[in-house]
């Protein structure tokens, strides 16, 4: 007699119903953690769901609740550091909030491509997105943009009235200048990101204003964009004004690079020329990428705290989705900024003589 062919249906809440010997809306209740459930009933009915190896349809669940515990993330070139960071940051934090994250990523964000992502997010059914926002033109396209659900901007800004998180660039920019000022260098060089960035943006104004703080003249800004070789580049024109006067007849002692990369194409570019770290010139960086301590010499750095974003932005998220986003006063929208950490190593120094 032939065997009877495997039943492969999975487990419905009617299955644990039948075994456990209780209706099915009680099941429910179980599942939801209703408290009006005895403990023999509710032990009786996860004793049924074990089991069966029941597991509950998510989508069903949204279907009766409207709820999918899941967020959107829109970012913009993950192959850097930064933005790589923050989409894990939140990511993790997402996660320790019981939610799913559904990420839409491309190599920059326009008003068409962040039109084309909230839309995609909105199908899939997210309850609500944080947008990670460096360039000027994505965050001004996101204000300007209707939002089919709430949303938060990192990095975008805090004159767009849209709830924002971010690490304070300007803060961290001043922090390394001041430092290299204080080692006894007259004046900072300074290589700085894409300007259509608003972190590169803020870098140099900090970097400025600690320069005139101090009476320091100012050199001219060199602009790379954020890879190992344009600092290497700008390396390699900075090599030649070692030892010399260079504009406004300040000595090149010290140079700040707007991120870690093109700190590490400078340095690089400074002993090829056979300039000396940080004898004759002394490198910072920003951000403090995993490698920046092992670099020779180990690179003084401003540390963001990527992970303190993520939970700042999920739960400000958060509070958005459970408050029904109502609260649109210009004065109610929060802003939440993140304190960097200046991190110093053996690339920065007192200048010689």
């Amino acid at each position: 007699m032939p065997r009877p062919a495997e039943d492969t249906r999975l487990p419905t809440m009617s299955d644990v119903a039948q075994l456990a010997g209780v209706s099915h809306q009680t099941v429910s209740r179980v599942l939801s953690g209703h408290p009006n459930v005895r403990e023999v009933t509710r032990a009786g009915v996860q004793k049924a769901i074990d089991e069966l190896g029941y597991r509950r349809n998510s989508t069903a669940r949204a279907l009766a609740t409207r709820r999918t515990r899941t967020l959107g993330v829109v970012a913009a070139d993950t192959t850097l550091f930064g933005p790589a960071s923050t989409v894990a940051g939140l990511a993790e934090s997402a996660r320790a909030e019981g939610y799913m994250v559904s990420t839409v990523s491309g190599r920059a964000l326009s008003r068409h491509s962040l039109t084309e992502a909230l839309e995609h997010l909105g199908e899939w059914g997210v309850e609500g997105a944080v947008v990670i926002t460096p360039q000027r033109e994505a965050a001004a396209a996101l204000f300007e943009l209707r939002h089919p659900f709430p949303v938060v901007t990192v990095e975008g800004g805090h004159d767009l009235e849209i709830p924002s998180v971010s690490v304070d660039q300007h803060l961290g920019a001043r922090l390394v200048t001041d430092h290299l000022l204080g080692c006894g260098h007259r004046t900072v060089w300074h290589v700085a990101g894409p300007q259509d960035w608003l972190e590169a943006a803020a870098r140099m104004a900090g970097w400025r204003a600690a320069l005139h703080e101090a009476g320091a003249d100012v050199p001219p800004p060199l602009i790379g964009d954020w890879s190992p070789l344009s600092g290497y580049r700008a390396g390699q024109e900075l090599a030649g004004r070692v030892g010399r006067r260079g504009a406004g007849g300040s000595d090149l002692t010290a140079v700040f690079a707007a991120n870690d990369q093109m700190a590490l194409g400078i340095m690089r570019a400074f002993r090829e020329a056979g300039v000396r770290i940080p004898v004759d010139v002394a490198v910072a960086g920003f951000d403090d990428i995993p490698e920046a301590e092992f670099f020779a010499p180990p690179l003084t750095t401003v540390r963001q705290d990527f992970a303190a974003v993520g939970r700042a932005s999920i739960r400000l998220l958060l509070d958005r989705i459970e408050g029904g986003d109502r609260d649109r006063d210009r004065t109610a929208i929060p802003h939440h900024v993140i304190e960097p950490q200046l991190i110093v190593r053996g690339s920065t120094t007192t200048p010689v003589g």
